[in-house]
């Protein structure tokens, strides 16, 4: 007789209270495996509902998810298990949540040491763990928390413990595209005859078919790694049959943009996604150093001032600081950013002290220029519209996903909208390179037509910034 197949081992989740600050929907992102909520937990999102911030936000959307859960549940219902829909998940490509949510319905034996020291809270959890392990020894009890020190004391009395991982976008940020590509050593002898070319417009265009295509993403870059090697763009994909565009060579002088000329291939690559008026989304990645805000606003200043295709440029970014925060600032919206815009005011100098006329001229320079870019904090930006302007993001790796969302979905018609950032260099506590709403982005506008992206990879701000960017 053929053996039965053995049934899963069962497996309960309890939630602690940062996790659901930090995703509202994680009681949906479990699969088939059932929720378990101490009655701790409902109290400290109780306590932390109120005010303005992203996770009070998040604890007032866990509780609409919970009273809708809730509606016309019964007494017997709820000890029994609350049925979670699959139409809430949001699991992108997962399988939907089947399992239960269950709340602690009654006094639970505490079996912890009396002279367990800790906060309160967390004894409360790591109690109604134990507790639960002992009265389903059958079932597999896991402690999910964001908490590291939590998790540690979870171990050391016997309770296995996770961090939260469904809100990571991809599994290890060296998987992130670098929005590049090089090209096989045979790869036109692979081709074969099997290739079109033609003109349109003084831009060059190949239409090539074979396996190595299939895996191209729109407006990805391909280049030989030879001297004076093929760089393209691709620009329509089919499956085994991509179309190739020509890059512009943004590294002679005859094609530099307000004066600045690429200094590599990632450079050269930046400036093409930069001046394409049929890309509307831009993400640059990238150490310090590597030339991202002064491409940037070089061709925002170029396609503002001389061809007019945006009225004018914004520049924002978090207010973050590298050290202790130096309090509230004085004067106007402008005022307050001006020293987080250190940056903008530093590239602006390289961008004018070619000009002519000497300091008058430079200075009458700078006061144009400063009159065509504007200064904004994101903390005002939910409910503008912004309609033909060149949108600067800088430091947008310190985003979350949320954010993210708010600020992009701010674009009118005739917008771009360039995000900036190095997720190596993530100054708010609760993102990881993972979780960065700059990693969400990339992610997610990967493969659409009107989105580029690229990595920059080499340094050309000086000789110690490149030596330090390597040894420290």
């Amino acid at each position: 007789m053929k053996a039965s197949p053995a049934r899963p081992q069962r497996r309960i989740f309890v939630l602690d209270t940062n996790v659901l600050m930090h995703d509202p929907a994680a009681i949906f992102r479990f699969e088939e495996h059932d929720i378990y909520i101490p009655m701790i937990v409902l109290e400290e999102l109780d306590a932390g509902k109120k005010g303005l911030t992203e996770s009070a936000r998040n604890v007032r959307q866990v509780s609409r998810f919970l009273d809708e859960l809730m509606h016309d549940a019964t007494k017997e219902g709820i000890d029994r298990g609350l049925e979670l829909p699959a139409s809430k998940s949001g699991n992108h490509g997962k399988k939907p949540s089947t399992g239960h949510l269950f709340f602690q319905t009654s006094q639970l034996d505490s079996v912890l040491p009396a002279n367990l020291p800790g906060h309160g809270a967390d004894n409360h959890i790591l109690a109604n763990t134990l507790a639960l392990q002992r009265e389903f020894p059958e079932a597999r009890i896991t402690l999910v928390s964001k908490d590291i020190n939590l998790r540690i004391k979870a171990s050391i009395i016997g309770v296995h413990a996770e961090d939260y991982y469904s809100d990571k976008t991809i599994e290890d940020a060296d998987l992130l595209s670098s929005g590049m590509q090089a090209l096989p050593q045979n790869f036109w002898d692979q081709l074969g005859r099997d290739i079109e070319s033609w003109q349109e417009t003084s831009r060059t265009f190949y239409r090539v078919r074979g396996a190595t295509v299939k895996d191209w993403q729109l407006n990805q870059f391909v280049y030989e790694t030879a001297d004076n090697g093929i760089e393209a763009i691709v620009r329509e994909t089919d499956g085994e049959t991509v179309v190739l565009e020509l890059t512009r060579d943004f590294r002679s002088d005859k094609n530099n943009v307000w004066g600045i000329t690429a200094r590599n291939r990632e450079q050269n690559f930046a400036l093409n996604v930069l001046m394409d008026p049929q890309l509307d989304f831009i993400t640059i990645l990238g150490p310090a150093g590597t030339g991202k805000t002064l491409l940037t606003l070089a061709a925002g200043l170029m396609q503002t001032l001389e061809t007019n295709r945006y009225s004018e440029i914004i520049m924002s970014r978090v207010t973050i600081p590298l050290g202790e925060d130096i309090g509230f600032l004085p004067g106007t919206e402008e005022e307050k950013m001006e020293p987080w815009m250190g940056a903008l005011m530093d590239n602006l100098e390289v961008l004018t002290q070619s000009q002519d006329g000497g300091n008058w001229g430079r200075a009458a320079t700078n006061d144009l220029l400063r009159k065509r870019i504007k200064i904004r904090t994101i903390n005002f930006m939910r409910g503008r519209t912004f309609l033909n302007r060149f949108v600067i993001i800088d430091e947008a790796q310190n985003l979350t996903p949320k954010q993210m969302k708010a600020l992009v979905t701010r674009a009118g018609p005739g917008t771009k909208l360039v995000c900036l950032g190095n997720i190596a260099q993530i100054d708010t506590p609760y993102l990881t390179e993972t979780t960065s709403g700059l990693t969400f982005v990339v992610n997610r506008f990967q493969g659409w037509k009107h989105a580029g992206h690229i990595t920059l990879m080499r340094g050309e701000r000086s000789r110690l910034a490149d030596y330090a960017s390597d040894i420290l």
